[in-house]
């Protein structure tokens, strides 16, 4: 196929963003690893949005304490930006979306239930004229004789066949990646996108502010709401000391050191009355792991775990060089969680509020540059592929146990002792592991067809840990959602993102080009 834009990946983001391009008169094509509409953690959850009111006062308040947040990374002008296009844009889902009463005569929009909402952008895409191809995963970039992005390659699940699009422009809404932790909605967010950019050379930015965390019952992820005002115990019956959740590392410390010792049970008895009867409104996913096991979760305890969120609610992703969401790579725009957060939410995480409106407002901004750009664009008449490990083995093919791979990239990235209290000690073994795990994929790792979407997972959910444990070396302090417990105090110096970049050898710079990471 050829196309003016077309867009990888199908949640939140890239349905703003093909809608965005329709609407700058281009020609757009989604492909997405799953359905759009269902595929990604927006449709299993209720996103409210960033919403401020264009009063000048409101917004620079709300700038302000956002700012104050970011741990000195974060941008107030593009704060600016996505508080306003949210504003603009999310009431034009009326036609397709239920948005109710706000109790005061007036529509509340900011919060939407995510499977609507999601259901609701997929019928407003294709209402424009927007070309959606489910089950579409893509493999690799294209790339013509300049380097600049003409298209990609993949392989459509359904049907069985790879396919080929040609693009004047390129975004990339592959979403973030929790490295196969079992959070909810999160099993086709492995990385691909950042590996894919990897490939053609685009650096990555804020990928050591991770991981966060989502507190759920232990056999289901669900949704962290009703958690706010849990009471813990161990499996004697006994009280534990868990700070509140507001406390951030402290929380999560505190329940991870619990974990490890044995069970953990929550008691949500003391959660609001008020919540108890809507929940199952406004996040329904989150009762239905408590029905099925005949449980009451405001009134029996249950084991709990922390399942990791990786980049998803982290801030890492791929570095954004221009108020167009442009990559380093031409042709090539990133979206969402695909994109570094920094410029919103710094160091933090943007929570639910913030990271809805960055993935609204990207996606808008780069889809009206996406088509300009795109429709300017003549086709090349050859493209470069630029994929690499699992397409190009540098050995003799060999049978790889990918489950265990997942497993152990997993573990390096989401155990408790590793991840909340990081130190070199353990980061350096870290690195060793998935160094030589990129080694054994890089030399040996071959497949076709279906296989090689799930070899490429693999290989994108390595070059990801590889990414975020390079950071959090090279970052040696503590800011934000990256704690080091070697160095617990912030170093003023490094106020500056840290760029990565890299595949057989990872590279870290600081974008403040008169400071490296110590």
């Amino acid at each position: 196929m050829n196309t003016d834009v077309l867009i990888i990946g199908g949640g939140m983001a890239a349905t703003w963003a093909a809608i965005a391009a329709v609407e700058g008169g281009a020609s757009v094509v989604i492909v997405d690893k799953g359905y759009v509409g269902t595929s990604g953690v927006t449709a299993t959850g209720g996103p409210n949005h960033w919403w401020v009111a264009p009063d000048k006062a409101l917004r620079r308040e709300a700038i302000e304490r956002q700012t104050a947040k970011a741990h000195g990374l974060g941008d107030p002008e593009w704060m600016a930006r996505i508080i306003d296009l949210t504003w603009r844009y999310l009431p034009t889902l009326a036609p397709f979306y239920p948005f109710g009463g706000d109790g005061k005569g007036g529509t509340y929009y900011s919060g939407v239930r995510g499977s609507e909402y999601m259901r609701a952008l997929r019928d407003y895409a294709l209402s424009v004229g927007v070309v959606i191809l489910d089950h579409h995963p893509a493999l690799e970039l294209l790339a013509d004789q300049e380097g600049r992005i003409v298209g990609a390659r993949g392989h459509a699940l359904r049907g069985r066949q790879d396919w080929e699009i040609r693009a004047g422009a390129t975004i990339l809404a592959t979403g973030g990646v929790a490295f196969r932790s079992g959070l909810l909605g999160s099993h086709t967010n492995t990385g691909d996108g950042a590996l894919m950019a990897a490939e053609a050379g685009a650096q990555l930015s804020g990928m050591e502010f991770g991981p966060s965390w989502s507190i759920s019952p232990a056999w289901a992820s669900t949704r962290t709401l009703p958690y706010t005002a849990a009471r813990y115990f161990d499996a004697a019956g006994s009280e534990l000391n868990i700070p509140p959740p507001r406390t951030g590392h402290l929380h999560n410390q505190a329940l991870g050191r619990a974990l490890l010792a044995g069970e953990v049970f929550a008691d949500l008895s003391e959660a609001p009355d008020e919540l108890k009867p809507i929940l199952h409104r406004i996040q329904p996913l989150t009762p239905a792991p408590f029905v099925r096991r005949g449980l009451d979760p405001f009134r029996d305890r249950f084991p709990v775990k922390l399942f990791g969120e990786g980049t998803i609610r982290g801030t890492g992703g791929l570095r954004l060089i221009d108020a167009d969401c442009r990559t380093s790579v031409r042709g090539l725009f990133a979206v969402g969680d695909a994109a570094t957060r920094e410029l919103v939410a710094g160091a933090a995480s943007g929570g639910g509020a913030v990271n809805a409106a960055w993935a609204l407002s990207s996606g808008r901004i780069a889809g009206a540059a996406a088509a300009r750009e795109g429709q300017a664009r003549q086709r090349a008449p050859a493209a470069i592929r630029l994929g690499k490990v699992g397409l190009h083995p540098e050995a003799e093919v060999r049978s790889l146990d990918l489950g265990a791979a997942n497993a152990r990239i997993n573990h390096e990235i989401h155990d408790y002792d590793r991840a909340l209290w990081r130190r070199e000690a353990t980061l350096k073994q870290t690195t060793l592991t998935l160094d030589t795990l990129w080694r054994d994929l890089s030399r040996h790792g071959h497949a076709t067809g279906a296989d090689l979407v799930r070899l490429r997972e693999t290989v994108a959910m390595t070059a990801n840990a590889r990414w975020s444990t390079a950071a959090a070396l090279a970052r040696k302090e503590s800011r934000g959602l990256h704690e080091r417990f070697d160095y617990q105090d912030t170093d003023p110096r490094l106020a500056t993102r840290l760029l990565v970049s890299g595949l057989d050898t990872v590279r870290v710079t600081a974008e403040n080009s008169q400071l490296e990471p110590a």
